[in-house]
């Protein structure tokens, strides 16, 4: 295997391989972000006299068109080489000759993958941003055709008070708000530039890293090398508490319509064509979308604790440890943004029974209603509670099916407006 670190003996196969694992296989995620930061990389040392100018336009232009390869799926990593930075390396001292050599000036690997970890991070968050925005619009959307349909709410999942299809839709949305809370707090700490930090010391190149930060896009730096390198693991950890929240909204909502379905609901209903048969029962349509969904969402909602579980008691500096961090986190990512694409999917495809009210269990929904009309003409509501109680106790107790809910936030009052405020300003703080 072609190792760049190799001083020119081989380790033993059977150490190569346990040590590469499935490294080669995830690094190709980050081809793009690594010929990204190697240009801005070339960029800058050819400002302190590493490179001519001339020696940086035509690494920077052959970095160029492999990141053109990247992009229209011709680009390998080689059998026999270790990962993409190297290869990297390689392509381009196969096409420049020995100049190629000298793109690792002033950087290590450690701050190479750094940097490479925190440019897909950064591109995957606005990916998952950008799927949770979807979702966020459709159940607003959802919330306001279906505000006038009432149905019925729960505590101790007993029947209890009324709802409706616009508060429990509305509910959601607005959750997702506090999930963003978190996916931002992931961007910020992703948002700082590693590169110069070398393997957690630095480097006595005059390195210009207020030049690669500006270049990548970086919204600042971590300033002190050893704070650079301990900033692995913490990366990937904020953002797997953001995705474990999201995955806790989404389990939610998973659980709710696979409830709402139920025949012995019947509160909403799917198309055939987006849920399953039985082999035996002809009748069924089972939520099979929505079981994986909530399957997949307690996987993600594992996330933090395996991660927390991988980097605990690792000392400061760089980890073999470390590695293992992609095979947890990159398929996360991906299961992430499908379940969240495909619950808006679902979503869309919803069917809302609009007469739930009309069957007479639900009739004591709204002893709460009946109990504050009595306190709003002059009862006392201990008075009012025992009296309606007594009804109930003795059969006696008849539903008037209205509701006058007005405060905010309520039946009458969704705030579904303030809502899209408060989403959309937190969408806004992520920088582009």
């Amino acid at each position: 295997m072609n190792l760049l670190w190799s001083k020119g003996d081989n380790p033993d196969s059977r150490v190569r391989d346990f040590t590469v694992g499935r490294d080669r296989e995830l690094d190709m995620l980050l081809a793009g972000c690594d010929i990204e930061g190697s240009i801005a990389h070339i960029n800058m040392i050819s400002t302190v006299g590493l490179l001519t100018e001339d020696e940086a336009q035509i690494l920077v232009e052959e970095l160029e068109k492999m990141a053109l390869e990247v992009k229209e799926g011709f680009f390998e990593l080689e059998s026999d080489v270790e990962d993409i930075h190297s290869q990297v390396e390689i392509n381009l001292t196969k096409r420049v000759g020995e100049l190629g050599k000298k793109i690792h000036s002033g950087r290590s690997r450690n701050d190479q993958v750094l940097v490479d970890i925190k440019l897909f991070l950064k591109q995957e968050i606005k990916k998952i941003l950008g799927e949770v925005d979807n979702l966020f619009d459709t159940l607003i959307s959802l919330s306001e055709k279906h505000k006038d349909v009432l149905m019925p709410g729960y505590t101790h999942s007993q029947i209890a008070m009324p709802s409706s299809f616009g508060l429990w839709l509305g509910g959601y949305a607005e959750t997702l708000s506090d999930d963003l809370w978190l996916l931002l707090s992931a961007w910020n700490i992703a948002d700082q530039n590693p590169l110069g930090s070398a393997a957690g010391y630095g480097s006595s190149f005059p390195l210009n890293r207020e030049m690669t930060t500006s270049l990548l896009g970086f919204g600042g730096m971590h300033y002190n090398s050893v704070a650079a390198q301990m900033s692995r693991g913490k990366c990937e950890k904020s953002l797997s508490f953001a995705l474990s929240s999201i995955a806790s909204t989404l389990n939610k909502i998973a659980s709710d319509s696979i409830l709402f379905m139920n025949g012995n609901y019947a509160f909403i209903s799917f198309p055939d064509e987006v849920t399953t048969g039985s082999s035996i029962m002809p009748h069924k349509k089972n939520p099979d979308v929505w079981e994986l969904i909530r399957g997949y969402s307690n996987r993600l909602q594992s996330l933090p604790n395996e991660i927390s579980l991988l980097t605990t008691n690792l000392t400061h500096g760089y980890h073999r440890d470390y590695q293992l961090l992609k095979e947890i986190l990159f398929p996360s990512i991906k299961t992430a943004l499908s379940i969240i694409e495909m619950s808006d999917f679902m979503l869309n495809k919803m069917i809302v029974n609009r007469e739930i009210l009309e069957d007479s269990k639900y009739d004591y929904l709204f002893t709460v209603e009946e109990v504050n009309r009595r306190v709003i003409s002059g009862m006392p509501f201990r008075d009012a509670y025992r009296e309606v109680g007594n009804e109930v106790n003795k059969g006696t107790f008849k539903a008037e099916k209205r509701i006058a809910h007005t405060h905010e936030g309520s039946i009458g009052n969704l705030c579904n407006s303030e809502i899209i405020v408060k989403f959309k300003s937190i969408v806004s703080m992520f920088s582009s």
